[in-house]
């Protein structure tokens, strides 16, 4: 399925017009308090957040997995659906593929489907997590970290495997994500586990071509419960100056304690221009992968606020790459990206809204009291209108989510692929 812009069109023309009202309204205000409101504008449209390929299908836990109708069963199907999503919002620009599921059979059909639903390729993804039909070694006791130099070659060789795919695709990035740990005290030397993978890392960074980025990720438990391997972001930065300086770290919200600070890591990884890419999600309890602000909303928003001050003030870090990386259990997955794609427009154009002048000024004056207001005058305002009228100039609906279900989209993939398709990596 593909929507036509006529589709969209139409979909708008009930709520044009009170949009038209709302926005003016809004944009006068903040015009009077000096808000270049077309500046912020086009910076919403020009935001761009990454699908990965694994989001389309709905997910599930180590208890059981119950499936959406009408998943995405294939790559090409993949590329449809956030085709689909960019479509409706203009802000999903780009889809993540995960290697060995995605890997395409025809590159010169995937790269023509993919530009023809406006979409370019953003980072690749590895998977040294599990282990693969025919694979000659097992990864049960860790891949890049692993004691044998068998078992760690095969996690390298894949890597280097994934970036040659991702050549192929017009791809600059390559994520590692590590499961390596372990489960019990005294089941592996954490000096050894840690010296593995720096040297397996160093390997996969040496065969990047010129322009591409090497992004780590950490976590700091699960699968493993006693230890991870890179449990932190200070572990990731150290592997990544080790690297060298196309080596980042990777920031996914997820992964992180309760109540870490993340706005800080944040900061420090811009002002050391390490700060490569960024997954968005939100939790409760651990990696749960909610949607995007429907637990945390003015912690996303704070995170946003060092974001926003690091693009403008740390040139020395790279724009980050923006990719959402949540498990949609219950819900339509096509649904909750969309809910989590508005979060993140909202948190944004709330961030833009902050006057850092004003705000550092305060801080000068040791103005406790005048920098909470500063932060949560910008936090309290309604940008929704805002956000659609970057979804207006780009060519997207105005409300992406009620305009998927009056288009009954679901109903035709659903038509298209059946109640029983399945999507891979999951």
């Amino acid at each position: 399925m593909k929507l036509k812009k006529e589709h969209i069109q139409d979909s708008n023309k009930k709520g044009v017009s009170i949009h038209g009202e709302e926005f003016d309204f809004l944009s006068n205000q903040l015009t009077k308090h000096g808000v270049d409101v077309p500046k912020l504008v086009q910076k919403l449209a020009d935001f761009q957040v990454a699908i990965p390929s694994w989001a389309l299908g709905a997910g599930g836990t180590r208890f059981g997995r119950f499936s959406f109708y009408g998943e995405p069963a294939s790559l090409e199907q993949k590329i449809e659906d956030v085709g689909l999503l960019h479509a409706l919002t203009k802000t999903a620009g780009a889809i993540s593929l995960h290697i060995p599921w995605d890997i395409p059979e025809d590159y010169g059909a995937i790269r023509q489907l993919a530009t023809a639903n406006e979409l370019i390729f953003d980072a690749v993804n590895s998977n040294t997590f599990q282990d693969q039909k025919n694979a000659e070694q097992s990864y049960r006791y860790g891949s890049l970290s692993n004691r044998s130099k068998v078992v760690r070659e095969q996690a390298i060789q894949h890597n280097i495997d994934v970036i040659g795919i991702g050549e192929k695709l017009g791809s600059k990035s390559l994520t590692v994500w590590l499961a390596d740990g372990a489960n019990f005290p005294g089941q592996h030397n954490f000096q050894t586990a840690l010296l593995n993978t720096e040297n397996s890392l160093k390997e996969i960074y040496a065969a990047l071509p010129d322009d591409w980025k090497l992004f780590i990720e950490y976590k700091p438990y699960e699968p493993n419960f006693y230890s991870t391997v890179i449990q932190d972001w200070g572990t990731s930065f150290m592997l990544a100056n080790a690297c060298g300086e196309k080596a980042y770290t990777l920031v996914d919200l997820g992964h992180h304690l309760p109540n870490t600070n993340i706005e800080q890591i944040v900061s420090t990884l811009m002002l050391k221009g390490k700060l490569g890419g960024f997954h968005f999600n939100d939790s409760k309890y651990g990696d749960d992968d909610s949607t995007v602000g429907s637990v945390k909303p003015y912690a996303l928003f704070l995170i946003f606020n060092e974001l926003v001050y690091g693009m403008e003030h740390n040139p020395q870090n790279p724009y980050p790459a923006w990719m959402i990386d949540a498990s949609h259990n219950i819900k339509d997955p096509m649904e909750d990206l969309m809910q989590s794609l508005e979060a993140i427009q909202e948190a944004y154009a709330k961030a833009l809204l902050i006057d850092q002048a004003e705000l550092m000024a305060a801080q000068r004056e040791n103005d406790v009291v005048l920098c909470q207001e500063i932060l949560q005058n910008a936090y309290r305002t309604d940008v929704r209108p805002l956000v659609r009228q970057a979804r207006l100039l780009k060519g997207g609906a105005l409300n992406p989510l009620m305009a998927y279900r009056s288009l009954q989209v679901r109903e035709a993939l659903i038509k298209e692929r059946g109640k029983h398709s399945i999507a891979t990596g999951l």
